[in-house]
């Protein structure tokens, strides 16, 4: 009897923003959204087209949050998971960017399933999102926005908004690190991450 051959994933490439506001008091909020899986995640979708990861980010971001006037810092982290999704067997990767918007007045996508969100500190934001596999990015996320705030307005990188260099060399799709073929089907935490209680988190399903 031949073994059972492994099935190498498909390999998809997503992109998607983390977005926080500066407070008053010299904090920041950061931003959740429901997803079409009723789950609290992140505005992130499939890369269009020739888009880089930068552009897809921002497009997705703008589009599923209603926000048009993001300010964009820079890349945060690529993050990687297989699941199945009708019948395939996905190794996806996620480039993550950090937003900052200076609205608070989010318009859900609701035609893509986008049907709240929540303006969060820190601690509640990583409380409350779903993924697991998406905790570590946010950390760092709020670790950059924590040194933007203490900057202050007016002091930030110029060229703010749609970056002018739209693909950073790091973050570039076709460099993510080869599949092993191994029929892992959950997300896969960040390695400084311990693993969430299951009846908190989810692994990404991951259709976006």
């Amino acid at each position: 009897m031949h073994p059972k051959k492994k099935r190498k994933p498909e390999r998809e490439v997503s992109a998607g923003g983390i977005v926080f506001r500066r407070q008053p008091d010299r904090s920041a909020r950061f931003l959740l959204i429901r997803d079409p899986y009723e789950h609290w995640g992140l505005p992130k979708g499939h890369l269009e087209g020739a888009e880089s990861p930068t552009e897809a980010a921002t497009r997705e971001t703008e589009e599923e949050t209603g926000l048009n006037d993001l300010r964009l810092h820079g890349p945060i982290r690529i993050i990687d998971w297989h699941f199945r999704f009708k019948g395939r067997y996905i190794h996806k990767f996620c480039h993550f960017f950090l937003y900052e918007s200076p609205s608070a007045e989010v318009v859900p996508q609701v035609e893509e399933g986008i049907t709240d969100y929540r303006w969060l500190t820190l601690e509640e934001a990583l409380e409350t999102l779903s993924y697991d596999n998406a905790r570590g990015v946010l950390k760092r996320a709020g670790e950059m926005a924590r040194t933007l705030v203490a900057v202050g307005p007016g002091r930030h990188k110029q060229g703010g908004g749609r970056s002018s260099d739209p693909r950073p060399a790091e973050l570039t799709p076709s460099a993510p690190p080869e599949d092993s073929g191994d029929e892992e089907l959950l997300a896969e935490p960040d390695p400084e991450e311990p693993a969430p209680s299951p009846s908190h988190s989810v692994a990404s399903p991951d259709g976006r």
